[in-house]
């Protein structure tokens, strides 16, 4: 899905993830590009969009006509509106003339409001789970204490070196399951590697040896690739490897696992309380 801006999102994971390469548009795009932003001024002169809501999405329409709004609602920042566009969290105040993106903190609560909005985070894990289980390819312990999702490349250098230390996050008590996010795009010989590795008899080793740049016997078959890409685009993957939490909250890109595991426990301490207090009478 295209991006909302030229500007790199996500920026403090670019360090630690290899970037997407650019998708080129659909047909029909160009068009609708000039249009649509000429048309949501006309709204908003006439009237229409007089609610905060729907300010939000006619001024979304002026950023990029081609990213679908997935949700608007109350920001905890007053004044403004909460809204999920092209898998991105922006805050747009309620008169639609001003767009926030990247870090808002609140330092008294001392967290950064957008990455741990519940909303985002619920987009996320709801896309997530419509991928069956046995469409991943998955590295688990016996009774894993956390379970993260990452959208993985094979060729990308930060998931090969994630995925060199699988055994030691094994150890450590998370399970990793991996979906395909071939991050030069549908069609390439990256994809097509992905379709091997995801038809091969054994899954984890076909994706081991790939990641160890070894050959990948050619294979084709009723495969998930194409739809874990799409997921991915929808909740805003732009560069791989995007690691998930179970509750959808992104964990960042390429971590060492003790940083991954510290993350993991300091998540699962925060729902502690939330947790006890919706189950007191």
């Amino acid at each position: 899905m295209p991006r909302l801006m030229t500007a790199a999102l996500l920026g403090a994971l670019s360090l630690t993830a290899c970037a997407q390469a650019p998708q080129p548009p659909a047909q029909g795009d160009a068009a609708a590009a000039a249009a649509a932003p000429q048309a949501a001024v006309r709204q908003i002169k006439a009237g229409v969009g007089a609610t905060p809501d729907e300010r939000a999405r006619s001024a979304i329409a002026q950023l990029n006509p081609q990213a679908k709004v997935e949700y608007v609602g109350a920001a905890p920042l007053p004044g403004f509106r909460e809204v999920i566009a092209g898998g991105q969290l922006l805050y747009i105040s309620d008169d639609g003339r001003y767009l926030m993106q990247g870090t808002v903190l609140d330092l008294d609560q001392q967290q950064d409001l957008m990455q741990t909005s519940p909303a985002l985070a619920g987009y996320r894990s709801k896309l997530i789970a419509t991928i069956p289980h046995a469409e991943r390819i998955v590295f688990a312990p016996p009774n894993a204490k956390y379970t993260v999702t990452v959208f993985t490349d094979i060729e990308c250098g930060y998931c090969r070196k994630l995925h060199g230390e699988v055994g030691e996050l094994n150890r450590l008590g998370i399970a990793v399951e991996y979906l395909a996010f071939p991050r030069m795009g549908l069609g390439s010989q990256d994809h097509k590697d992905m379709i091997s590795v995801w038809c091969a008899p054994d899954r984890k080793r076909a994706l081991t040896d790939a990641k160890a740049g070894k050959p990948i016997p050619q294979r084709d078959c009723k495969n998930p690739v194409t739809m874990e890409f799409d997921v991915g685009q929808r909740i805003g993957v732009s560069g791989t490897p995007a690691i998930y939490s179970a509750e959808g909250v992104q964990l960042g890109g390429y971590l060492p696992p003790a940083a991954l595991r510290a993350k993991l426990d300091e998540l699962a301490a925060k729902k502690a309380p939330a947790a006890a207090a919706g189950a007191a009478p």
